[in-house]
């Protein structure tokens, strides 16, 4: 099966490369045919497992519809490209190639596909970051790169003028500030998104002034009211975690909460906002497996 997979693919190869030939009396190359061949061969790639090669003619193909000018058709192939380099463990090449997908939907005015790729693009850097801590042992490092992720996701979707998803942002954004032990950066971040249509009028921003009124009150069981509520509750699963083990620092709580990255081993220490790590339990491991 995956010998005559590969062999289909590499008949496409020959015959996308015999689109893109010029001769006398052919004096433009067939872009267009060039990336369909390169997309099937692709295709035949990924289905014979080999995606090096997979991920090698999607990016043919890209280049193909770029040159033809289809920057939609060419951002979906750099996309699944990205997505070949995921399959073979490479996130961080793959998050640079499906961001630069979302910056040519963007480009080609399709910003609501931009968002969903930058989501996902997102998604897979806290995931490259999960994997480094249980590698080296450091919550704090999947916790600095989701600020870094989270601030950029948030932008894009301001520029598309995604006001709801930018709220959502600003909830995770101060979530993680707070397991930081970041509480004036957790302010800021909501001082910030004053300026975003709606924002002040929104649940997300009452339920944030709130939580950050808990904190500074150090009112454990404000905290808890607030990170027990819907808003909370639904978020993407990553960031449900983080409000269901946020705590006071110093102030202790008569429920138990399991850290939300507990199960490493080694590390930093307890981290701001957190429990320390081992506290047995269904939840200790919550993050076995990471995200991707």
């Amino acid at each position: 099966m995956a010998d005559r997979k590969i062999n289909e693919a590499l008949q496409h190869l020959a015959s996308a490369e015999k689109c893109l030939k010029t001769g006398f009396l052919k004096w433009k190359p067939d872009y267009d045919g060039a990336a369909s061949e390169f997309s099937k061969a692709a295709v035949a790639f990924k289905n014979a497992k080999q995606y090096d090669q997979a991920k090698e003619a999607y990016l043919k193909e890209a280049q193909s519809h770029k040159f033809n000018q289809a920057l939609f058709h060419s951002a979906k192939a750099y996309e699944q490209a990205g997505m070949m380099l995921k399959e073979m463990q490479r996130l961080p090449e793959a998050v640079d190639l499906i961001e630069r997908a979302s910056t040519m939907y963007l480009e080609n005015g399709t910003p609501d596909t931009a968002a969903i790729a930058l989501e996902r693009a997102g998604k897979m850097r806290r995931g490259c970051a999960k994997l480094q801590k249980c590698w080296t042992g450091s919550r704090g490092s999947w916790l600095d790169e989701a600020v870094v992720s989270l601030q950029k996701e948030k932008l894009m979707c301001r520029d598309l003028e995604n006001y709801a998803t930018c709220n959502k942002k600003t909830i995770s954004q101060v979530l993680v500030h707070l397991h930081r032990n970041d509480y004036v950066a957790a302010e800021k971040c909501v001082r910030e998104s004053y300026s975003i249509p709606g924002f002040t009028a929104s649940e997300d921003c009452a339920a944030l002034e709130q939580l950050l009124e808990a904190f500074d009150q150090q009112d454990p069981d404000a905290v808890f009211a607030v990170c027990s509520s819907p808003l909370f509750k639904y978020m993407d699963n990553d960031y449900t975690k983080l409000a269901r083990s946020l705590q006071v620092v110093g102030v202790p709580s008569k429920r138990k909460v399991a850290s939300p990255l507990a199960g490493s081993g080694g590390g930093d220490g307890p981290q701001a906002g957190a429990t320390s790590p081992g506290g047995g339990g269904e939840e200790d491991d919550e993050y076995a497996g990471g995200l991707c």
